[in-house]
């Protein structure tokens, strides 16, 4: 997707949006994780060049600053990052990156960061942030880890 920059949209900055996909826990069980990776890529998918804007122009007639404690469910999964970020391609004399991390800011019980993968070939690295005991879950979960042993 590309955002077409005009106006007052040329000013450099940041901005944080989100795009929600949602389901039940029953869902997922019936659907798969296939299923859900579907809905995730519908919810991107949409989110427009238009509403990109719209969500630009709510934010100067109210802004605010994103607080995860406020503004995010506790009980759900966060995605952030975008492809566009080329976090391997940054080589500061020292070779190129073995891992990459986001940082310490902005994290909490249930985001995940991706990045385009080191190997490339449309690889994918994902940073995973979770509480001791769902870390627990998830390592221990066997049908996930076939997932990522595939």
């Amino acid at each position: 997707m590309q955002v077409i920059m005009t106006g007052i949209y040329r000013t450099p900055g940041n901005m944080v949006q989100t795009v929600r996909a949602t389901t039940t826990a029953r869902e997922l069980v019936d659907h798969g994780v296939g299923w859900a990776a579907l809905r995730l890529h519908e919810a991107v998918a949409s989110h427009s060049d238009k509403r990109i804007k719209e969500g630009m122009d709510a934010w100067v007639k109210s802004p605010y600053v994103v607080n995860a404690r406020v503004h995010f469910d506790k009980n759900s999964v966060y995605m952030g990052s975008s492809p566009r970020f080329d976090m391997y391609g940054n080589e500061f004399g020292l070779g190129k990156a073995l891992a990459v991390f986001s940082g310490y800011g902005n994290k909490f019980d249930g985001k995940l960061t991706s990045y385009p993968g080191r190997e490339g070939g449309g690889s994918i690295d994902l940073e995973v942030c979770l509480l001791p005991e769902h870390m627990a879950a998830f390592e221990s979960d066997e049908e996930l880890s076939t997932i990522f042993n595939e």
